[in-house]
Formats: structure tokens, sequence, C-alpha cells
């Protein structure tokens, strides 16, 4: 296995589309890590200047190239198909998949190297430190990675008894080999959550793997605008949430039922006592309390406790997500980035 000493060992993977706004953030943090041998940004097919900014930093450094596709193959994600090609045209022992939007620390590459020696892993996975500016980001996303954390726990999916597995393809450092003997993205190409299942494979092949944070190492803004955010996490939150009817709706009453109970309480005491200071007490009482246990839950996956107070907003936001998403996958159909995807319910398979 290659250690961290050996410089130029990876291929990084970058499948973009429309991605004009941070293409060159994501490719010029990458270029100057000596473990990178080449960054291959794949094109699928964007209507933006995405392929232009690659040229342009193509002209300055000699590791990155660009290739261009010109169609998407009939039951295939774009992502996934975008990765599998730029795979394809890689040559490094390791194969950094990453996504457009990603800003990785000088140091990503040898980190996940030196992890994966250390931990004799075949697949290395940060999860981003999420960059959040507007009141929409802070209320929903830290609500769903605390419940992703839950659900898929850093000790559970890196300890080789356990089925659990997981992955975060914005970051995700495989041995080609492997990859290639598992079938890289083409044994995955229709799967929405696509690193998820990935995992999956190298899991269930007997393979070590290692998932944990990546805080201080690489940082994504999700999304940037209120439509995208919501389009991008109805596509995979059903299936993250398990996939299941009766997950959803364990889903959707654990965000909602705090909420709706403080509500009520407040308007039955409001209706018994006919004093607004005691419902108004009690409506404290319960937003109170309801803070108080989402703190823990932030400080437990990385979070500033100063996103506590967007944990109501972001309850309501998740409920109703969580069951749009649930609606969206079973009509069988997911739209995203101008495309339209259908999707086989018996699956719990980001794109």
């Amino acid at each position: 296995m290659t250690t961290a000493n050996n410089s130029a060992c990876v291929s990084a993977i970058i499948p973009a589309r429309n991605e004009e706004a941070v293409i060159a953030a994501c490719v010029e943090s990458l270029v100057s890590q000596p473990e990178i041998l080449e960054i291959i940004v794949v094109d699928d097919q964007s209507a933006d200047g995405t392929a232009a900014a690659v040229r342009n930093l193509m002209r300055q450094h000699a590791k990155i190239r660009l290739l261009e596709l010109k169609e998407l193959p009939q039951g295939w994600v774009g992502k996934n198909h975008a990765a599998w090609q730029g795979a394809k045209q890689a040559s490094g022992e390791w194969l950094l998949f990453t996504d457009a939007d990603a800003v990785h620390d000088g140091t990503s590459a040898a980190q996940a190297l030196e992890i994966a020696e250390r931990e004799k892993a075949v697949l290395a996975s940060f999860s981003p430190e999420q960059v959040m500016e507007k009141w929409y980001e802070k209320a929903l996303i830290p609500y769903i990675f605390c419940r992703l954390g839950s659900l898929f726990s850093y000790a559970d999916v890196n300890d080789a008894h356990k089925t659990t597995a997981a992955a975060n393809g914005q970051f995700l450092m495989i041995r080609r080999d492997v990859y290639m003997s598992l079938g890289g993205h083409a044994s995955v190409a229709d799967e929405v959550l696509e690193d998820v299942a990935l995992a999956k494979e190298v899991k269930t092949a007997g393979y070590r793997m290692w998932f944990g944070s990546g805080k201080g190492i690489v940082r994504v803004r999700m999304y940037r605008s209120f439509g995208a955010m919501w389009a991008g996490w109805k596509k995979n939150l059903y299936p993250l949430m398990g996939g299941t009817p009766e997950s959803t709706g364990r889903e959707f009453f654990r965000a909602f039922g705090p909420v709706l109970a403080t509500y009520i309480a407040t308007v039955s005491t409001w209706a018994l006592t006919n004093n607004w200071l005691t419902a108004i007490g009690v409506l404290v009482v319960g937003t109170v309390g309801v803070a108080i246990a989402y703190d823990d839950e932030l400080r437990r996956n990385g979070f500033s406790h100063r996103l506590v107070w967007h944990g109501m907003i972001g309850r309501l936001l998740f409920a109703r997500l969580v069951w749009a998403s649930y609606r969206s996958h079973r009509r069988g159909r997911l739209k995203w980035k101008g495309r339209e995807y259908p999707v086989r319910t018996s699956r719990a398979s980001n794109g």
C-alpha cells in the first residue's frame, strides 16, 4: 500500500456540471498538493463557462486535464457517469473523487493517505466542514447532519464487524485497483446516493474503510440558494433516512413532534388559564427544552452552539422536506440539474 511519504500517487477526479462559479477554487486547492499526480475535471455537458474556466487553469498548471462529455447514456445518473469516465482516464494508485464546490486544505490528500495506511483501509472519506451563510442553510443543514451522524456513526462505519457503511462523495478516496475490481461507478450507475452505495460494496467485499470528520481538511458550501438546497436534499433525503415509508414517518414525527407538542401545550395553557403570560412561559420552556437537546446534538457533530436557535425552523423544514423526498421517490422520478431520473423505490441509493 502506498504511504503518505510517496508523492504523486493520487488522481483527483472532479465531476462538474454548470460549476463555473466554484470550479477554480476547487482545482486551485488541489493543484499544489504534491501527492496529487493529476486533476481530471469531467465537464458533464455544462451550459455555462465551466470548461472555459478549466482551460484557463490548464494554461497555468500542467497537471490539470479536461474531459468533456457529449452525452449521458441511458440508465446512468450524470455524476456517476462523469466520475466513471474520469476514473477510466486516471493513472494514479489512488482515486480521489471530490465535488466541484469543495475547497481543500493543502494537506487533504496527505491526511487521507496517512489514515488509509494507519487503518489499513482501501477507502478513506471525509465528511466536509459545512459552510453556511443564509438562515435556511443554518436551519436545515446542521439538523440533517446531526441525523446522519446518528444513523451512520463514524464508529459503526469504521467497525469491520458491523454492516453499517457510508461515505461522502464530496471527498472519497479509494485505491484504484479495488475500485476497478468492484466495477467502480459503473456498478452503481443508477444510484442517487452513489457514495453510500460504493461504501457498501467495499465493505461487503471484506475491505476495510474509514469515514470521519473533515473539519479543517475540506469545506463545502453545498447550495447557494434555497431552491437548490431544497432540490438537492429532496433528491437525497428519503434514501438517506432509511428509504422506507416507516423510516420516513419516524423521521417526520421526530422532527415535527417537539414543535407540535410545544404549540399544543402553549395553546392549551392559554385556553385553560386565559393568561397570556403563563402561555408564553410554557412556550419559552418548551422552546428552551428543545434547544437544550439540540445543542447537545450540535456539539457531538462538530457544529457551533450558536446554531441552536435555528433548531425549531430547522425541524419544520426537515419534516416538510423528508415528506417531499418520500413522495418524489415513491413517484419514481427525480429531477436534478436539468435532468430527470427514474428511481426504483425498493433501493436506498449525491449526484
